[in-house]
């Protein structure tokens, strides 16, 4: 299996060079030359796996023996053993033909564990096997950031350092981060937005001048492959729960960087039957403009009570429209510059191919907080403002009430206290025990101003020798 940037300026790449650079040589972002193809058959004959199983079957085909078979299930084994419910992902009921996948289950209270504590585990066993020491870059606007540092902190052979947006993470998504005191983690609170600490990331992976002699930066975001391979898994997971192969499943997906349902769209490139994916955005809307009214013009960010989707540029859309364009290199390449500019329009054509599959919607904090507010007075069930957002998108967007709509639930709802009081929850919502004390746990962080050089400078001077 070969990896191609969707820039086609870079020659291909084995899997485990793309694990170690992330962001391809040429701007791009790496894609599989070919997808894995599983028939109906053979997915069928995975019912009544467990998830480490399954997630075996899916993962395999795309390592394609660079690990060997033992050693990458017990690199999955570890990276779900600490999983709060024996299901992994658990399905639940919340409406006629309608489910919620909670996510929420690992150890940082949200999806993004699927993928980073099997990314932490990979880039250890890399690494070891390499006798290389890299410097983990991340940009976060919430949840990435927890779920790396928990993914890494173990590892022996890495630094990391996460951007947040200071003062635009809830609380206990920062606490979550800035209370890890490992010697190798270190949390960099950026006085601007998500997209701001992206774009550092992204031109930091572009000129690595200045990191000592000998060390690379490695990605943690959902830029690395190895993030959105993982988390391919959970939609076959729940599709098999509910009947597939042989009947079609449908999905909502609280969206910001497109990961995450760029994720579903390969499942089903892989043969999944897959009818519908809804892609479900907050005020920062600029996915649903697109897929809606072909208007991805960029606008200023807002800050909003679904901190995680503050995003307005996803940049794993690029991934989605190197196949909508036929995966020519040289299209993606003037369409991100036309991106980079703040307006881009896709092409007729490639928006029909997009609406075949993909539907979108948009709510704002007020529609998002009286979501919650309704299913907790009917079911009592509380939702976090994300799966709120994803849940209203599913009802709005959903085509056809014979096939089971999945919403997925990407966040526990006491990482938002904001959110849920406003919704007119009186108690704070509990965390679980593991994270009880979080509260009382000593933070470290560091404030710094809007400046690549400044930014570059703390990691230079805080890399282990």
């Amino acid at each position: 299996m070969k990896y191609i940037s969707t820039r086609g300026a870079t020659a291909p790449h084995s899997f485990e060079q793309v694990v170690m650079t992330g962001l391809a040589p040429d701007g791009g972002l790496f894609v599989p030359e070919h997808l894995p193809q599983f028939s109906r058959e053979e997915i069928a004959s995975w019912a009544g796996l467990g998830y480490p199983e399954l997630a075996l079957k899916v993962i395999a085909p795309f390592v394609d023996g660079e690990i060997p078979e033992h050693d990458l299930k017990a690199l999955i084994d570890r990276s779900y053993a600490n999983f709060r419910h024996e299901a992994i992902a658990p399905l639940l009921q919340s409406g006629h033909n309608e489910w919620i996948l909670e996510l929420f289950h690992g150890p940082t209270l949200a999806f993004k564990d699927f993928a980073l504590q099997f990314l932490g585990n990979l880039l250890d066993y890399i690494l070891a096997k390499r006798d290389q020491r890299v410097v983990i870059m991340g940009a976060t606007s919430g949840d990435t950031g927890s779920a790396a540092i928990e993914g890494c902190k173990q590892c022996k052979n890495l630094d990391i350092f996460i951007l947040h947006p200071h003062n635009r993470v809830s609380e206990v998504q920062r606490r979550q981060m800035t209370t890890v005191l490992a010697d190798n983690v270190h949390n960099i609170a950026l006085q601007g937005n998500f997209d701001d600490c992206q774009n550092m990331v992204k031109a930091s992976f572009a000129d690595q001048s200045f990191l000592p002699e000998g060390r690379q930066l490695a990605a943690v975001n959902s830029i690395n492959w190895a993030r959105i391979m993982a988390q391919i898994v959970y939609y076959f997971w729940a599709a098999l729960a509910l009947g597939g192969p042989h009947r079609a499943v449908s999905f909502s997906v609280p969206t910001g960087n497109f990961g995450d349902i760029f994720a579903g769209y390969l499942a089903k490139q892989m043969g999944l039957p897959i009818e519908q994916l809804v892609i479900a955005t907050n005020q920062n809307d600029i996915l649903h403009r697109c897929i809606s009214a072909n208007d991805h013009t960029t606008h200023a960010l807002q800050h909003s009570l679904a901190p995680s989707m503050d995003i307005m540029i996803s940049s794993n859309f690029e991934r989605l429209l190197f196949d909508l364009y036929d995966r020519d290199g040289d299209k993606i390449t003037e369409l991100m510059a036309a991106a980079k500019a703040g307006q881009m329009n896709l092409s007729d054509d490639a928006l029909g191919r997009a609406r075949e599959l993909f539907s979108s919607y948009r709510s704002d904090d007020a529609g998002m907080v009286e979501t919650i507010r309704q299913v907790w007075a009917v079911s009592g069930y509380l939702l976090d403002p994300h799966t709120a957002i994803g849940l209203a998108a599913a009802r709005a967007c959903r085509r056809n009430s014979t096939t089971p709509m999945v919403t997925l639930a990407t966040a526990h709802p006491a990482k938002f206290a904001d959110a849920v009081r406003a919704a007119g929850y009186h108690d704070e919502p509990e965390l679980p025990a593991h994270m009880a004390d979080l509260w009382q746990r000593e933070e470290r962080y560091t404030v710094v101003e809007q400046d690549i050089a400044k930014v570059q400078q703390f990691m230079a001077d805080n890399i282990s020798a």
